[in-house]
């Protein structure tokens, strides 16, 4: 996935004004709205460079788990205190269990299908504690995805020049888009590509996961970047 630009990925996205620290603090608040298990562990599924897991450190005992191990280096350099694991939401073991799981910044897209995405959800709630919370960002919903929509992302400093354009593209209930990136460095220039795809899940089929799992969910449609925020929690506690 971002393997090829995972050194890039901090720049870019802090270039384009992604809010980590205010992101965070949302998430922290509505965990302090409903959590019930009386804990404070945390893992963060697909944390990436670590990016929200420096900020969530703050609150709470934190874990990593992603399944690009590129990223999951930079986010040990952020954060080199925190345990960091490799593994892919569908099916990773870590044999106990948090008070808190997050998957932010629509990853649970790159499950890709409602049935694996349905086997995330019920992995997560595994590794729940009873009164425990899941905190998911999803990606967009079928409705939502346009095709054909240009992006363009710049970098301009002094040693580093970054241009990063991509197109909307879909395949039956899978969005997708090719990434290319030109580089330029002292050292020279590089043309990359790295192409991502990801599931077009309805509300439904988000809220069907969750209930099959005896989850109660809380739905805020219009959290911070329109995409949406799920909350659900695990009974008892």
């Amino acid at each position: 996935m971002f393997t090829p630009s995972a050194h890039l990925y901090d720049t870019i996205y802090l270039g384009r004004g992604k809010n980590y620290a205010g992101e965070a603090e949302s998430v922290h608040q509505h965990i302090q709205a409903r959590l019930r298990s009386g804990g404070n562990s945390l893992l963060d599924v697909a944390c990436g460079t670590g990016l929200h897991t420096s900020y969530l450190r703050e609150h709470y005992q934190v874990e990593g788990l992603d399944l690009d191990a590129r990223m999951l280096e930079a986010a040990q350099q952020k954060c080199p205190e925190l345990p960091f694991h490799v593994g892919d939401m569908i099916d990773f073991e870590l044999n106990k269990q948090f008070d808190v799981i997050t998957c932010l910044f629509s990853s649970i897209g790159y499950t890709k299908t409602p049935e694996k995405m349905r086997q995330a959800i019920a992995n997560f709630e595994r590794h729940l504690k009873s009164g425990g919370l899941m905190v998911i960002e999803p990606w967009f919903g079928p409705e939502e995805w346009h095709v054909g929509n240009i992006h363009a992302t710049f970098v301009d400093q002094p040693t580093l020049k970054i241009a990063r354009m991509n197109l909307t593209g879909q395949e039956g209930s899978l969005s997708y888009f090719i990434f290319n990136y030109l580089v330029g460095t002292p050292d020279g220039i590089e043309y990359f590509t790295e192409r991502h795809e990801l599931g077009l899940f309805s509300v439904n089929e988000y809220l069907a996961a969750f209930e099959a799992c005896g989850l109660e969910v809380f739905h805020e449609p219009q959290w911070l970047n329109a995409r949406g925020l799920y909350i659900a929690r695990k009974s008892g506690g």
